[in-house]
């Protein structure tokens, strides 16, 4: 069976041009070729020409494009690109390339469809007329279904799309370090174009379990709740969850600024949040020195459904190019309900069937296939990690929702923030009873384990023996000092927003209160009484905390001798 091809041009073809034709599509599809001539009003000299859904364009629109795609690849390492563009310009020629047209059908609230593009994949980028970027988000037997990265009021019904055979992608390179780019990694800072290394797709399978090694090396958040009793390592993911205002942005960024000095490059990936929160959290962390190794993509709440969708996935493909070159990322998803939320919207506008809560079926295979890309990467593919801090909003503290119950089956445990403790001035909220880390000891320095001890057996005791002595008159003398004692050790973990603290202090802090030095202390005076020890400390006994800090362990030399210097200076004051 031959395939037919069509030629459009102002003036049919001669016998030799039609026998050149033919050749041409022969070898090209290894078939035969019928060829029908149309009449099109086009320029002298300039042709279409139709095989199925494929079309080669010789006319000036068309080489243009094929020069504007080329031009397209041209970079250049220093400022001045005019000599590169005015060399490839000079090189190029038109080539007889086929693409493929479709023409939109309906376009609205961010959804085209477009029919005609008969083998388009799925997840690729379409080219509108109007120069807007589309993705092919659903595959139909006579249309397809495209996201919008643009405004759809510049697509109308009949307006031409382009197939450009490139998957969604982000160009990525060390130039990202300090900028603050949107969701299609353009730089939105004001502080001019970004040079990139290379171009990299977001959707990006996962590392097999061959190419991972354990999560067995800490990621300090320097956050003491969480590095005492539910430690995180590099290439684990720990979930952020609670209520909203209570604190989760507060320890991600915290989190950022303690790998200040680390090596470890940062991605905090905000999805529709306001954009002057995100400009808010720019400024702190340019404040504090840590935009240096810092990457934002924001989507913000202003932004398309289909941006806010893509934004993750294109945090983590900038954090995987630092991964895949040996080093230590740290990713922060804020937040994924938001995200779901985004997705659902697209789906029902895409016409896909509501499943729980509205949600597609494939909302779980959305976080976890976004997820899974973060690991500890084995030595052979250069030992580089990327850890995730995805969040999650529940409401009213309802963990069972759908998006929590799915994120919390995805990650390696979970940091829960409670209202009640954040209200009654518990700062990090964490819930030390709902928190777990799935990772434990295993991404704990030697000295960290053995400060931290029974830090949560001894909570869990002093909550416990709170609710049930709540209404009691009278305690006897043990029960009131297990009391003191449970009311200062949550003192101590109470930490203002931005100091985090280094692995020799918050060992420090661990081995003093563990072995009850601040119990006579009154509750309003231990976080005085713990800075005035850390000051001496840092100042007089500076050799203890270089050795803790060199060697990541506590001798039992160590801890005898912090003891001593702790209680000497509580007898003397």
């Amino acid at each position: 069976m031959s395939k037919t091809a069509v030629l459009y041009s102002n003036t049919p073809p001669s016998k030799a041009q039609e026998l050149k034709f033919i050749g041409y599509l022969s070898e090209r599809y290894g078939e035969e070729i019928t060829l029908i001539w149309k009449n099109a009003e086009l320029p002298e000299g300039s042709f279409k020409l139709q095989v199925g859904s494929e079309i080669y364009d010789w006319t000036a629109e068309g080489k243009l494009r094929q020069l504007k795609t080329a031009l397209h690849g041209v970079k250049a390492a220093g400022a001045d690109i005019i000599p590169l563009l005015r060399d490839a310009i000079a090189d190029w020629t038109p080539k007889a390339l086929a693409h493929e047209e479709g023409r939109v059908l309906t376009v609205g609230d961010g959804i085209a469809t477009v029919s005609g593009l008969e083998n388009v994949e799925y997840g690729e980028i379409l080219l509108f007329s109007s120069g807007i970027r589309g993705m092919a988000q659903d595959l139909r037997p006579d249309e397809i279904g495209c996201i919008l990265f643009g405004d759809d009021e510049e697509i109308s019904e009949g307006s031409l799309v382009l197939r450009t055979g490139r998957t969604a992608g982000i160009a990525v390179g060390e130039g990202f370090l300090g900028r603050v780019v949107d969701a299609l990694g353009s730089p939105i800072d004001g502080k001019g174009e970004i040079l990139s290394d290379e171009y990299r797709p977001i959707e990006h399978p996962a590392p097999g379990i061959i190419d991972r090694q354990p999560v067995d090396t800490p990621l300090q958040t320097g956050i003491l709740a969480i590095d005492s009793m539910f430690p995180i390592g590099r290439g684990q993911r720990e979930l952020i969850i609670g209520d909203r205002q209570t604190g989760k942005t507060a320890i991600a960024v915290d989190t950022i600024l303690n790998q200040k000095g680390k090596d470890v490059v940062c991605v905090y990936v905000a999805i529709g949040q306001k954009a002057s929160s995100v400009a808010q959290l720019v400024q702190t962390l340019s404040q504090n020195g840590a935009m240096e190794y810092t990457v934002v993509v924001n989507a913000s709440a202003s932004d398309s459904a289909p941006l806010q969708y893509i934004a993750p996935y294109a945090g983590c493909a900038l954090g995987e190019y630092f991964m895949e070159r040996g080093q230590d990322v740290l990713i922060v998803y804020d937040d994924l309900s938001k995200h779901a939320i985004a997705y659902r919207s697209l789906s029902l506008l895409l016409e896909r069937s509501p499943g729980r809560e509205a949600y597609p079926g494939d909302v779980f295979y959305l976080h976890s296939r976004l997820l899974e890309r973060s690991a500890h990467l084995s030595d052979e593919r250069g030992g580089g990690s990327m850890t995730a801090l995805p969040i999650v909003e529940t409401q009213s503290g309802d963990v069972s929702a759908y998006i929590p119950t799915n994120i919390i089956s995805i990650t390696d445990g979970q940091i829960f923030l409670e209202s009640d403790l954040f209200f009654s001035g518990q700062r990090p909220a964490v819930n030390v009873g709902l928190s777990v880390s799935r990772v434990g000891g295993d991404a704990q320095t030697k000295a960290m384990k053995k400060a931290a001890g029974a830090i949560r057996l001894d909570l869990a005791q002093y909550r416990e023996m709170e609710v049930f002595t709540q209404f009691a008159s009278d305690l006897d003398e043990t029960t009131r000092r297990q009391l003191v004692y449970g009311q200062g050790l949550m003192e101590v973990l109470k930490q203002e927003r931005n100091h985090p603290y280094s692995m020799p202090e918050q060992v420090l802090i661990l081995v003093i209160v563990l072995h009850h030095l601040l119990q006579e202390i009154s509750t309003d005076e231990v976080k005085r009484v713990m800075r005035e020890l850390l000051t001496l400390f840092s100042e007089q006994h500076f050799d203890l905390i270089e050795r803790i800090e060199a060697t990541g362990a506590l001798s039992d030399e160590d801890q005898s001798e912090i003891v001593a210097v702790a209680r000497d200076y509580l007898e003397q004051r």
